[in-house]
């Protein structure tokens, strides 16, 4: 889930928000996916494993990207995990530093708060941004944005070990997210359909 998406306030039931168009509490729908996270970090503790490190780096004063990083924090602490922010002055040291995380031992994901470059071009992908995006390891990745995962997406492949399958590929995390919570209104998804026209004739705003 989207670390924006675990803290809203309270709202509606899914069932509710369907009836009358109101709002949808995601943090009840989020609810039993941060309990797992909440035991899998527990469980590690008890084995002496330090909780899991997500670092931040932030390298722009832009007031949204602030304030994502500022409920990344909420979020992981809330739930037992580690949380780091690394504010960085001249945009043009973020690669250094995002190839110092992902190769730190120590650091177990990464988020980088967009924008930095904007639509600035790249030798390599359309903007700078998305270049960054994809220097981001795949080891590292939380929001499944890097080149590994978006390919594998676009290729139905949902596991990085096959035939093994026991590493799933890390989705991207908002969109993820939305079909989390379309999942509990009720009559969005239609079970009898094929897979992949469960939402058929259905309209999302």
């Amino acid at each position: 889930f989207h670390p924006l998406a675990l803290l809203q306030p309270p709202t509606m039931t899914a069932k509710a928000a369907t009836a009358t168009g109101g709002k949808v509490d995601a943090g009840t729908i989020a609810a039993p996916f941060r309990a797992e996270v909440r035991e899998k970090v527990e469980a590690l503790k008890a084995k002496g494993i330090e909780a899991p490190l997500l670092v931040g780096l932030l390298a722009n004063t832009d007031p949204a990207a602030r304030k994502y990083a500022e409920w990344t924090g909420k979020a992981c602490r809330a739930d037992g995990l580690r949380y780091e922010l690394r504010t960085i002055d001249d945009p043009i040291d973020v690669e250094a530093a995002l190839t110092a995380a992902n190769d730190d031992p120590n650091v177990h994901g990464i988020i980088v708060y967009y924008p930095i470059f904007g639509q600035v071009e790249s030798f390599s992908g359309a903007s700078q941004d998305d270049y960054l995006r994809d220097t981001v390891s795949f080891k590292c990745d939380v929001e499944g944005l890097c080149h590994t995962y978006r390919t594998n997406l676009y290729r139905n492949v949902r596991f990085l070990d096959y035939p093994a399958n026991t590493k799933k590929c890390v989705l991207p995390c908002t969109a993820l997210s939305c079909v989390k919570i379309l999942e509990q209104c009720p009559n969005c998804y239609d079970k009898s359909k094929p897979v992949g026209k469960h939402m058929e004739g259905q309209v999302v705003t």
